[in-house]
C-alpha cells in the first residue's frame, strides 16, 4: 500500500490522541481530538472554514489549521482570524487584516470588529459550507473572543453557514458563575449579552445558551464535546501546553486572576500591562504599602497581596516606576476573583487620593452597568457591592445550568 506524506501526517495524527486508560477516568480529549479520532466524519468531505487563533493547537504543539490542511479527510479552505490574528501578531485592539498564511496557501479573513450581514458577507465570500471554530477561552465576559464566536454564530445563520464548535477546558474551572451579569444598555464588544462577569462555561456550553437564549434565529449548530473533562479542573489538569490567547494573558495563572483585577482597564492605575505579570501587578505613581495592607486585612480567602514596584514597559506609567500590589493565590480552589477585584477597587480608592475612574467609564463597560462605579463612589464596602448582584447572578445560574455538558 501506498502512503502518500499527507496519508503519513493523517494516520500520526490518529496515532498522537489518547486512548482512554482501561479504569478510571477517561483520557482527557479536546474537541478536536474527538474529532480528529472519528476521521473528521463530522466535516464530511464539506468545505470547511475555521475560526481560530494561535491556541488552536494538538497536545504535541501544532497547530489544527495545519494538521487539518495536511490530511486529505478534510477539506478546509478558508481561516478566519480574531482580535489579535489567526497566528497572534497583533497585539490588543489589533487584527492581521487578510492575507493568504505563507505556511498552508489559505486565504485568511479578518473577523475582528465585524458583525451581523458584514460578517456573513464574508463567510459568503469565502466560500465555505461549514465555519468550525476553536479557540481558548479564559472565563471572563469581557474576553472578547466569546463574542467573536456569538458574533460568528450569529453571521453564519444570517449566512445558512452550519456552524460547529470544538471545545476546549475553561482554564479557572467551570465550578460557578460568579460576579455582576450585564444590563443590556451597557452591551458593547466586552459583553454582548448578559450573562455573569465569571461565566464558569466552556465556549461549546455557551454556544448552546448564545443560540437558545440571545440569537435572533438559530444556527445549526453542532457541538464536539470533550472527554475527561470535569468541572472542577484546572488547565493542567489538561495536559496540554498553555500558548497565550492573547498578549497580555502568558500564562494560566494570568487567567486565574483576570475576571477581577481586569476592572483595572476601567481605572487610572496600571492593570500591569507592559509587565511579565499583566493583571498579577497592579499599581500607580504614588502608591505605596497602605494598599497592600488594607487588602491583606480583609482577610479574603485563597490570596495575600505584596507590596510590588514595577516599571511598565507600554501601556500606562510606560517606563516609570510605580507602586502597588502582586496578587499571589495561594489557595485556587478557595480564591473568588471578582470579590477580590472589587476589594482592591474599593482599598485602591480609599488609600490613594489620585483613584479615579477612566473618564469614558470603561468600568461600566466591564462590569455590565453603573452599579460598581456609583456604588464604590458612594463609600460601600466590598459585601454591599458584591451583594447588589446576587438576585441576578442567581437567575444566570439557574438559565446557565440548562447548558452545562460536563459534571
Amino acid at each position: 500500500m501506498h502512503l502518500s506524506r499527507r496519508n503519513l501526517l493523517a494516520t500520526a495524527t490518529l496515532a498522537a490522541v489518547p486512548a482512554p486508560p482501561p479504569h478510571g477516568r477517561a483520557a482527557f480529549r479536546t474537541g478536536f481530538e474527538v474529532l480528529a479520532a472519528d476521521g473528521y466524519r463530522l466535516l464530511d468531505g464539506r468545505k470547511t472554514g475555521i475560526v481560530t487563533n494561535p491556541t488552536g493547537i494538538t497536545r504535541d504543539a501544532r497547530h489544527i489549521v495545519d494538521v487539518m490542511h495536511e490530511d486529505p479527510r478534510v477539506r478546509l479552505t478558508a481561516v478566519f482570524g480574531p482580535e489579535h490574528g489567526f497566528r497572534g501578531t497583533a497585539q490588543a485592539g489589533g487584527s492581521e487584516g487578510r492575507y493568504d498564511d505563507p505556511e498552508t496557501g489559505l486565504p485568511v479573513y479578518d473577523t475582528y470588529l465585524k458583525s451581523g450581514q458584514a460578517l456573513a458577507d464574508v463567510f459568503t465570500a469565502s466560500g465555505v459550507d461549514t465555519i468550525v471554530f476553536d479557540i481558548q477561552d479564559v472565563g471572563a465576559r469581557f474576553y472578547t473572543y466569546i463574542w467573536t464566536l456569538y458574533d460568528c454564530m450569529e453571521a453564519a445563520a444570517l449566512a445558512g453557514k452550519r456552524f460547529v464548535v470544538l471545545d476546549r477546558p475553561n482554564p479557572v474551572t467551570g465550578r460557578d458563575a460568579r460576579g455582576p451579569v450585564l444590563h443590556k444598555e451597557f452591551a458593547t464588544f466586552v459583553g454582548r449579552q448578559p450573562i455573569a462577569q465569571a461565566h464558569g462555561m466552556t465556549v461549546a456550553e455557551l454556544a448552546r445558551l448564545f443560540d437558545k437564549e440571545f440569537l435572533a434565529a438559530p444556527v445549526s449548530l453542532e457541538t464536539v464535546r470533550m472527554t475527561g473533562w470535569r468541572r472542577s479542573d484546572f488547565y493542567d489538569a489538561s495536559g496540554l501546553p498553555w500558548v497565550p490567547p492573547s498578549p497580555n494573558m502568558p500564562t494560566p495563572d494570568t487567567a486565574l486572576v483576570y475576571s477581577g483585577t481586569c476592572m483595572f482597564e476601567g481605572t487610572n492605575l496600571s492593570e500591569g500591562r507592559g509587565t511579565t505579570r499583566p493583571f498579577e501587578l497592579l499599581g500607580a505613581e504614588g502608591v505605596d504599602g497602605r494598599w497592600a495592607a488594607a487588602v491583606n486585612e480583609l482577610g479574603l480567602p485563597g490570596v495575600r497581596f505584596r507590596e510590588a514596584y514595577f516599571a511598565p514597559t507600554f501601556s500606562k506609567f510606560a517606563g516609570t516606576t510605580v507602586g502597588g500590589v502582586q496578587v499571589h493565590v495561594t489557595d485556587r480552589a478557595a480564591y473568588d476573583p471578582v470579590r477580590t477585584g472589587i476589594a482592591l477597587l474599593v482599598t485602591a480608592r480609599k488609600v490613594w487620593e489620585k483613584f479615579a475612574w477612566r473618564p469614558d467609564d470603561w468600568i461600566d463597560k466591564l462590569t455590565g452597568s453603573d452599579r460598581v462605579r456609583t456604588m464604590i463612589d458612594a463609600g460601600a464596602g466590598t459585601d454591599e457591592v458584591v451583594g447588589a448582584w446576587r438576585r441576578e447572578l442567581a437567575a444566570f445560574r439557574r438559565v446557565r445550568e440548562e447548558y452545562l455538558l460536563y459534571g
